[in-house]
């Protein structure tokens, strides 16, 4: 397995509660949630039992009839497992717990009954779809999984992470060719994402278009479930659409663009269950920056990124079977075309998320109304607003977050433009290479 930083959280979460909580690990499909699970149980607790909802015989379904029969529950858990649970020393994972709504709701009794720790795995959005008619328990400490980080990637790959600190630290520009050495390894993370196992296969293979195979299927996946949700396939057009409309540089997503029909109450639901499924990752407009941007962003008025960078790269530039060698090869040699910058900001919003940040950014018209502006995205650090930019070249043209500075002077502390290009400042303005972005916001 690899190294995660939610294993820390699940140890936090462990020596915390001390068995008051059941721990719910939400999160996308595929992005590692059973591994980091039955991990953590194998090295933290002296047994464990892994209940999959997904693929359950008939005869350990049965013992869940017993659930409110605790006593006897435990007793033929047990005994249909062939494994010993000892009080306060063993966990139960339950796996894919949204396929068995009920073994949720037990979780309540389960708690205050108190002899053992309770992990629990699902996709949101069928956790979602599956808990109308029960109760939800509020005996649960939820924790976010996301594909891994780049710090995790560099981990996984035997990088070091410490040089990226260190270079932090030190606020010296490293020279052009330590910065190329450096920016071609953060974009083949870019190329590979965040999937463990497309990383895995990436590891084993060194094979780019082993890695998009991996990554395709991963992409089906998601548009089946979808379709699950959704069989009139409108869901699965708003999906498939985010490339095209990020590329367009349009300050909003347009659903009634992405079903090619006028936008109805329907697709409101529609648009939260894709957010639910953690697949994608909402950037709402901020109306009037302040502190608390949760108070005034704008429902109505929000872009959406893929939540994992390595298959926005894969649906981005899937023009055709057989191309993909050169499509990564462009990437790692930096000669895609320009006008691609929205892959870079894809990455820093999948960054930020990864940190535990909410995304927004802000638009708005200059005094006479004929121009718009735009920063790219908002976060807080204490009493202040950073605001960032991307960018994938040329850095000499800053006007909207300069203008935001000179706005919001009262209330802006750093302030940062991250591409491709080494450590610099414009006056107050800190100009960052893209792969100090998870480094950074771990030091806020």
């Amino acid at each position: 397995m690899f190294k995660r930083k939610v294993y820390d959280k699940l140890k936090e979460w462990k020596d915390t509660y001390n068995g008051k909580y059941a721990c719910l690990l939400e999160g996308a499909r595929r992005v590692g949630k059973t591994t980091i699970a039955e991990e953590f149980a194998k090295n933290e607790y002296q047994t464990y039992i892994k209940i999959d909802f997904s693929n359950i015989t008939d005869e350990l379904l049965d013992v869940f009839k017993d659930i409110n029969k605790l006593d006897l529950f435990f007793l033929r858990l047990q005994t249909e497992t062939g494994i010993d649970l000892f009080k306060r020393k063993s966990v139960i994972i339950f796996d894919e717990i949204q396929l068995y709504p009920k073994a949720r709701q037990a979780i309540k009794h389960l708690v205050a009954d108190g002899r053992y720790d309770y992990i629990e795995t699902g996709s949101l959005i069928s956790i979602k779809k599956n808990v109308k008619d029960i109760l939800i328990p509020s005996e649960e400490y939820k924790i976010q999984v996301y594909p891994m980080d780049y710090e995790e990637f560099l981990w996984a790959t035997n990088g070091n992470p410490g040089i990226y600190k260190k270079t932090l630290e030190s606020k010296m520009s490293l020279g052009d060719s330590t910065n190329r050495t450096l920016m071609r390894e953060f974009r083949i993370y870019m190329a590979v994402g965040g999937m463990p196992q497309a990383v895995e296969t990436y590891i084993e293979t060194n094979n780019l278009s082993a890695v998009d195979k991996v990554k395709r299927r991963i992409i089906d996946l998601y548009s089946d479930d979808l379709k699950k949700i959704d069989s009139s396939g409108r869901l699965g057009n708003i999906y498939l659409s985010i490339p095209s409309q990020l590329a367009l540089k349009r300050k909003r997503f347009s659903i009634k663009e992405a079903t090619q029909k006028q936008k109805t109450s329907k697709d409101e639901e529609r648009f939260f269950d894709l957010v639910d499924s953690k697949i994608v990752l909402p950037c709402y407009n901020v109306t009037q920056p302040d502190i608390a941007l949760e108070l005034t962003k704008d429902f109505d008025y929000f872009k959406l990124y893929f939540s994992d960078i390595g298959l926005f790269t894969t649906m981005l530039f899937d023009s055709g079977k057989g191309i993909e060698d050169n499509i990564y090869s462009k990437l790692l040699s930096d000669k895609l075309e320009s006008d691609l910058g929205y892959l870079y900001e894809n990455v820093v919003a999948q960054m930020i998320v990864a940190s535990g940040r909410n995304l927004y950014y802000h638009t708005w018209r200059d005094k006479d109304k004929t121009h718009s502006n735009e920063v790219d995205f908002l976060i807080t650090n204490k009493n202040k607003i950073i605001p960032i930019e991307v960018k994938s070249s040329s850095i000499k043209n800053h006007k909207s977050i300069d203008l935001f500075v000179e706005k919001y002077s009262q209330i802006v502390g750093r302030r940062f433009l991250f591409s491709q290009k080494d450590i610099s400042h414009d006056g107050m303005l800190e100009l960052m290479p893209i792969y100090l972005v998870p480094f950074i916001l771990e030091s806020l």
